[in-house]
């Protein structure tokens, strides 16, 4: 079952964690500011500022700040400092009763798709994938149309995805209706085995990555294709694949590697959108109906709250 988290007015309370890796300081100040620039208060998680090696605090602290916020009910909603790495360390550990009866508003990408995934599938919750604080609304050339994409937060208004946005393309032609799951492609093969592996079917799957090498989005488009996942999908998005070059003489392109896989699993699919770790950077929700038409070169996605 979908449900739909209640929208943000002005002067709401916003909390703010870092489930995954500790952000850069300097530009999660500015992205703050973001946030008291949209008329909106913000409550920080305690393990914000720590670093444990690669980690915002050890896994009991970040965990600890995400089903904090969540049971908060002076916070409405909960937006990520950043990515990294760390978020699959916790999500077993997620108290997803808790999201049951509080379900509020989850944002973030890269890192956080495992919490994405795992939320959405053990709650119904509809989360949405979007430009973080620091990573992104923090930097000092922040793009207008990245800041624009919050106000979906405000007010319900389904999404149209047109090439007025993007170059779009078509990779195979077909239109496809489902709801919307999937981001970054390193947190989706790694969800594989879990009990918070990917469920595709009768989905509309977007995938995004950066910095890796062609043979690697190879080796997890592979794992991804032989578990059926790109094949149960109804539809296919490729988002941004951010500095995916090959470091190697002897190498595929990055195209030549997810034309491969594309082709193999015959879904109606088109790449080009702005999802990812770009710039603009297009937020979306996940676990909303979609509907996309390669003929048109479009998507449209119902809005993520109520």
């Amino acid at each position: 079952m979908m449900v739909k988290p209640e929208r943000l007015k002005k002067g709401d309370t916003i909390g703010v964690i870092a489930p995954a890796s500790p952000p850069n300081k300097e530009n999660l100040v500015r992205g703050l500011k973001f946030i008291e620039e949209l008329g909106l208060n913000y409550k920080l998680g305690k393990s914000l500022y720590k670093e444990y090696g690669y980690l915002a605090g050890k896994d009991e602290e970040r965990l600890a700040d995400l089903n904090e916020m969540f049971l908060d009910d002076e916070v409405k909603g909960i937006i990520c400092a950043g990515g990294g790495y760390g978020t699959a360390r916790i999500a077993s550990g997620i108290d997803f009763e808790v999201i049951k009866n509080n379900p509020k508003i989850f944002w973030g990408y890269s890192d956080i798709t495992f919490l994405h995934t795992a939320i959405r599938q053990e709650t119904g919750l509809v989360t949405f994938h979007g430009p973080m604080l620091a990573s992104d609304m923090g930097k000092e050339d922040v793009n207008q149309v990245s800041k624009d994409t919050f106000q979906q937060l405000f007010e319900p208004a389904d999404l149209h995805y047109s090439i007025e946005i993007s170059l779009i393309e078509e990779m195979v032609p077909g239109s496809a209706g489902g709801p919307l799951v999937g981001g970054n492609l390193s947190l989706l093969s790694s969800s594989m085995g879990t009990p918070y592996e990917i469920d595709t079917k009768g989905k509309i799957l977007l995938i995004e990555d950066i910095n890796e090498e062609p043979r690697a989005v190879d080796r997890m488009l592979n794992q991804l294709y032989m578990a059926g996942k790109l094949q149960e999908a109804s539809g296919i998005l490729v988002g941004d694949f951010n500095n995916c070059v090959p470091e190697r003489e002897l190498s595929l392109s990055l195209d030549e590697v997810i034309e491969h896989y594309i082709k193999l699993a015959d879904r109606p699919t088109l790449k080009g959108f702005k999802m990812g770790h770009c710039t603009p950077h297009i937020a979306v929700p996940f676990g909303t109906d979609a509907r996309m038409d390669t003929k048109m070169k479009s998507v449209f996605v119902e809005s993520g709250i109520k």
